[in-house]
């Protein structure tokens, strides 16, 4: 069995990857009844316990520590974490903090946290990595829009490649929305995205806005008084009241949704089915052009209405291909659905739909950047020069150039096709 890392980086990173730790183990603790530390288990968790059972809640998850690397320059939340029902499942070595933040400044993170914590960041991440038999994923989780999840993070993302060339790097990127209160988030992330661009095997990225319109969806849905609409306590939303999780939090249920995509994406790798995917396989079948790896996905379902029972979903016999990946096709099949649910669905599309996203941050940079707004912040910062916003922004318009050219080689075979249709 495999074994694969999360490193949480900042506050969003390390809240999202609280939830995620906490809904990994209730659904170990589900699936594996007696408390065995099996290779399931043994694919997010190392066992300290000689007596071998570790597994479940309460009691026995002191004997359990997660395969985690927690960083964040700002120590409240992990702070926080560790003062909780889950403080004990991660290891103290496996902790990097400090005091004042990154003061929503990418170069903050990435140039004078980057530089000063470089050594302890990659002896963390060794150490992290010698408790594993046979490494094969980083999963990487933060935000773009703050300093040290955009900075820091997209910084830990090329130390990986460095230190771990031949580990795969999945990274999770919670982007911000339109309306963000930080007013340099569009700065820092394309300075970010150029980092992700050139050192991650896989982004699947995750609009903030896009969390907050399905949360509300649900909630105005469950609370509109109709008999039946009342959402499980054990729907991917909620946190349920299992013991670990603690009281709701307001961010939960958006954190939830993230946290359960990566159980998701790993059931396959961690659970026996009679598909089985590896993680490898995710890039290598769905990622034909390298600086082309941002994946969007979609989960389903999201909640289950209690009463209410849903048919079970089936693919369509023949389903659209883009024209530049038409055999970009990969299928796992687990046998066990995520708590709660009797079964589940995730897809990862490798398409052009990205790109509107991407050229909505680009004008939001280029507003920021043609008025050279709060710009000394940042070249205040040593080791930090101008020519870093013209290269993210250079990078982030040849990247839709690249999606340009894929929407526009899509047309001709359209038209193409049309032609072939009428001569006929």
């Amino acid at each position: 069995m495999t074994q694969s890392i999360v490193v949480q980086v900042g506050q969003c990173g390390n809240q999202v990857g609280c939830r995620f730790w906490d809904l990994a183990l209730r659904e170990h603790a589900h699936v594996n009844k007696m408390g065995e530390y099996d290779e399931a288990l043994g694919s997010f968790f190392r066992n300290v316990d000689s007596r071998n059972r570790a597994c479940g809640v309460g009691g026995r998850i002191q004997h359990l520590k997660a395969r985690a690397v927690l960083v964040d320059m700002e120590e409240g939340v992990v702070n926080e974490i560790l003062q909780g029902p889950l403080g004990e499942v991660f290891d103290s070595t496996q902790l990097l903090t400090d005091v004042s933040g990154s003061g929503n400044n990418w170069a903050v993170g990435h140039m004078t946290y980057g530089s000063c914590y470089r050594e302890q960041i990659v002896d963390t991440l060794r150490k992290a990595a010698e408790h594993c038999d046979c490494l094969q994923c980083f999963f990487l989780i933060h935000s773009m829009g703050g300093g040290t999840g955009s900075g820091l993070g997209t910084r830990v993302l090329s130390l990986l490649e460095e230190e771990f060339p031949e580990v795969c790097r999945i990274v999770t990127s919670v982007y911000p929305s339109a309306e963000d209160d930080v007013i340099t988030s569009p700065y820092n992330s394309v300075l970010a995205m150029k980092e992700l661009t050139e050192h991650a095997d896989c982004v699947i990225p995750v609009e903030n806005q896009s969390l907050v319109d399905i949360v509300s969806k649900i909630k105005h849905m469950s609370d509109g008084g109709i008999p039946g609409r009342v959402i499980k306590r054990d729907s991917t939303i909620i946190s349920g009241e299992s013991g670990l999780s603690g009281a709701e939090k307001p961010f939960d249920a958006m954190n939830n949704i993230v946290a359960n995509l990566l159980l998701n994406i790993t059931s396959s790798a961690r659970f026996e089915g009679s598909l089985n995917m590896d993680l490898n396989e995710i890039a290598m079948n769905l990622v034909p052009f390298p600086r082309l790896h941002y994946l969007v996905p979609s989960l389903t379902p999201l909640y289950t209405l209690a009463d209410v029972s849903i048919p079970t979903r089936r693919l369509r016999p023949s389903l659209p291909f883009v024209s530049w990946n038409q055999e970009g096709w990969k299928t796992g099949l687990c046998s066990v659905p995520p708590v709660g649910h009797s079964h589940a669905l995730l897809a990862l599309a490798n398409n052009t739909c990205v790109k509107s996203r991407f050229m909505e941050l680009r004008e939001s940079f280029t507003k920021l950047y043609r008025k050279k707004a709060h710009l000394h912040h940042y070249l205040n910062v040593e080791g930090m020069e101008q020519r870093s916003f013209s290269e993210a922004l250079n990078s982030l318009s040849s990247l839709i150039e690249e999606y340009d050219h894929l929407d526009a080689t899509k047309g001709k075979l359209m038209r193409d096709a049309a032609r072939l249709s009428i001569a006929r």
